[in-house]
């Protein structure tokens, strides 16, 4: 038994062989380079638009970092007018109630004066109409007019001396 080779050594495998090269050639020249030069744009630009990306993520970053401190100074800005309008508010009030009662104060003051000066008035009315009493029935007991000053200055006297036996 012979062995036979799998593949013989022909023109035509030689034939073969040099169409398949010029084939890869051929296509290497017309599909693979036009092919890679899409693929390597295609690779840039997707790096491009990653580059793009992680920019733009940075920027995102920085934008929600300053946004939060705004919120956090509105926030404490915030909190401090509260704090001063409640403080203002407090000072007012302290002023009107101060005020209010200083002026209680002025018109009891006042009320007080007015009872004395009123007082003193229906004392002074008593006094001349006691007076005037006393010398009507003195000069009836006595039947006549005496002098009028010096009954007026006994019944004084009088007047007084019961006003402080009161």
């Amino acid at each position: 038994m012979e062995i036979k080779p799998l593949i013989g050594v022909t023109y035509e495998l030689l034939f073969q062989l040099v169409n398949t090269f010029l084939l890869f050639v051929v296509l290497k020249k017309l599909l693979f380079k036009p092919v890679l030069g899409i693929i390597e744009a295609r690779e840039r630009e997707i790096k491009a638009n990653l580059d793009e990306g992680e920019k733009a993520k940075t920027e995102g970053l920085a934008l929600k970092q300053e946004y939060e401190e705004k919120v956090s100074t509105a926030k404490t800005e915030s909190q401090e007018i509260i704090k001063q309008a409640t403080l203002r508010a407090e000072q007012k009030s302290e002023g009107i109630l101060s005020t209010a009662k200083q002026e209680a104060l002025n018109l009891k003051e006042k009320a007080s004066k007015d009872v004395e000066q009123e007082r003193q008035k229906v004392m002074n009315e008593i006094q001349t109409e006691i007076s005037e009493i006393a010398l009507l029935a003195a000069s009836k007991v006595i039947e006549k007019d005496l002098d009028k000053s010096k009954h007026e200055e006994l019944i004084n006297n009088f007047i007084k001396e019961v006003g402080e036996a009161k």
